[in-house]
């Protein structure tokens, strides 16, 4: 899977002169999006605390205005300045964020996914509040054929389902453990069975592979030299998590694979994909300043 930062495209160069009404529109709106997922957060937990099964009307208009207020800053924050893409490290941290999101909350219509937002909501508003106050981190694109924005897309939607896969991995891993040792109390009155817990996670993981697969063939088509010293390492975690990953789906459904094994496999293949695009993205951009 690779991302936007390292492609061969015309950049240029901006010179800050002050604050502009954009950036100024983007610091509002990154800080009521933050407000507004801290407040959800903590109506979520205060509704789990007295044990409601369902997102609560409060909790769903707050969270849909906190992905209103984000999905404004992430147009601001990636359109940059003069017409250019700003697809640095904070920028796209926080496109992901917002994908993840969007694709919880769609799946939360039917299937019960809404306690994985207690840990996205806090970490969006960081992700919203750094990518809207940190300097740019890599230069300004000019130029995305249509190719790359199908890889580019592809790639954050799987990002983002593989990513709620390995919260719900960590979700089985906790329900698992609380139940071979015969507690009754917390976590298990919390979330829904062991066997529709497993069941969910694998189908995020399925509809994680599916478009996994889509952004690496497209990388192989459209991105120049996928195998340049610049994003080997990228390319071969990438395909290492997609070994895991598929793994993982033909041992579950021909040899019965579940519990800890899919949570270990889920939680390999996931790490290498974070190392795959924040690990390399991070060293580039921020330690190599390769923008």
């Amino acid at each position: 899977m690779i991302l936007p930062g390292h492609f061969c495209t015309k950049e240029r160069s901006i010179r800050h002169l002050g604050p502009t009404p954009k950036q100024m529109s983007a610091s509002l709106f990154a800080m009521l999006a933050a407000l507004l997922y801290l407040a959800a957060t903590g109506l979520h937990v205060l509704h789990i605390f007295q044990r409601r099964q369902h997102i609560t009307r409060s909790v769903a208009l707050t969270s849909c205005l906190a992905l209103l207020c984000h999905g404004v800053v992430a147009v601001l924050s990636v359109s940059g300045h003069a017409g250019g893409l700003s697809l640095g490290f904070y920028t796209i941290s926080a496109l992901m964020f917002l994908a993840i999101n969007l694709v919880c909350a769609l799946l939360t219509v039917r299937r019960p996914l809404q306690n994985l937002l207690v840990i996205l909501f806090p970490l969006s508003a960081m992700s919203v509040l750094v990518s809207t106050f940190a300097p740019e981190t890599a230069a300004i694109t000019t130029e995305l054929p249509g190719g790359l924005l199908l890889h580019i897309g592809s790639s954050i939607f799987a990002y983002a389902l593989l990513t709620l896969a390995a919260a719900q991995a960590a979700l089985v891993a906790a329900l698992d453990y609380q139940l071979r040792h015969r507690h009754t109390r917390g976590i298990v009155q919390i979330l829904p069975p062991l066997q529709l817990m497993e069941k969910m996670l694998f189908e995020l993981l399925l509809a994680g592979v599916v478009l996994l697969t889509v952004a690496i063939i497209s990388g192989f088509i459209f991105v120049d030299d996928i195998f340049a010293q610049s994003l080997v390492h990228k390319t071969t975690l990438t395909l290492v998590a997609w070994v895991l990953f598929t793994l993982l789906l033909w041992g579950h459904y021909k040899l019965g694979w579940r519990s800890q094994t899919a949570v270990r496999l889920t939680l390999a293949g996931f790490l290498a994909l974070m190392l795959a695009f924040f690990g390399s993205k991070l060293v580039l951009e921020l330690v190599l300043h390769r923008g």
